[in-house]
């Protein structure tokens, strides 16, 4: 007879922690700005900054996915993805994204010898390496460092909008089996801060954006964002963890604060692609 699936129980997750709130503002205090600086001088500090995420996300990656050989799986994911990232920061697409396919097969190849799941060493790849693909491109856009910094104020509004909105007026839970915090209240408002920031970068001058079309690039990165934050909780689900990490005080891992943006920028590269091309003017 086969043997059952291996259920984890994970503790019920928290709500707000008003005394954890001074660790929180002054970890975010520290990491806007530096995030923000390097979006703005592009180049070699904005590929840096990306590199460091792709290392720390790696590492968490492995220690979730791979608790039996964590350091050869995160080492295997964190060297495919940045093989990508440099591809595309040489204005590469192309050879990017297939590098990043060889780098999935090859970190899955690793995962198989150190006997851990090649699927999930595989995934990691493409999961980091998509966003971070998509990340490098939109900054070297036209306006990239203007769409960039819209994309994180989008993303972040979206989340702390959530979270507050939801904790504040409660209400019917929006998928309680995977995130048990997370309400229909908080998703709104979510949606409307992220529409609201949207509309209020296209009406700065250097934007070719009208508002309607901003109004829609906020909605479908917030709904992006809100789709990362869930995935990711079913993620942590299947590892059987509670949060991929403790980088951040008071926030968890590095994966658990750019859950969303994975899963924002691709959508919003995507709209900036579509307006290159005449949309939105």
């Amino acid at each position: 007879m086969a043997a059952r699936p291996r259920t984890v129980s994970l503790p019920q997750a928290r709500r707000f922690d008003w005394s954890n709130l001074g660790i929180r503002v002054a970890s975010a205090t520290l990491l806007i700005p530096s995030v923000l600086a390097a979006v703005m001088f592009g180049g070699w500090a904005f590929l840096t900054l990306i590199a460091v995420a792709v290392a720390l996300l790696a590492i968490e990656w492995g220690a979730m996915s791979a608790p039996k050989a964590p350091v050869r799986v995160s080492a295997a994911v964190c060297a495919a993805v940045l093989v990508g990232v440099f591809l595309a920061h040489r204005d590469h697409m192309w050879l990017a994204w297939g590098g990043m396919i060889i780098g999935g097969m090859a970190a899955a190849l690793v995962a198989r010898g150190v006997a851990e799941r090649p699927a999930d060493a595989a995934y990691g790849v493409v999961y980091i390496a998509v966003a971070c693909i998509c990340l490098v491109w939109l900054r070297s856009m036209p306006q990239g460092r203007y769409w960039t910094i819209m994309l994180f104020l989008i993303t972040w509004s979206a989340d702390i909008a959530a979270y507050a909105v939801g904790n504040l007026l409660k209400g019917p839970k929006l998928w309680p089996r995977f995130s048990p915090n997370k309400t229909w209240s908080g998703f709104i408002g979510g949606l409307v801060a992220s529409m609201g920031v949207g509309t209020l970068m296209a009406s700065l001058p250097m934007f070719t954006l009208n508002l309607a079309a901003a109004a829609a690039v906020g909605l479908v990165g917030g709904l992006a964002t809100m789709a990362g934050d869930l995935w990711e909780s079913m993620l942590k689900r299947r590892f059987g963890v509670k949060d991929s990490g403790d980088l951040i005080p008071g926030h968890g891992g590095l994966l658990d604060r750019v859950d969303g943006l994975l899963f924002a920028v691709v959508v919003i590269a995507g709209a900036r692609l579509v307006n290159h091309l005449g949309w939105g003017h």
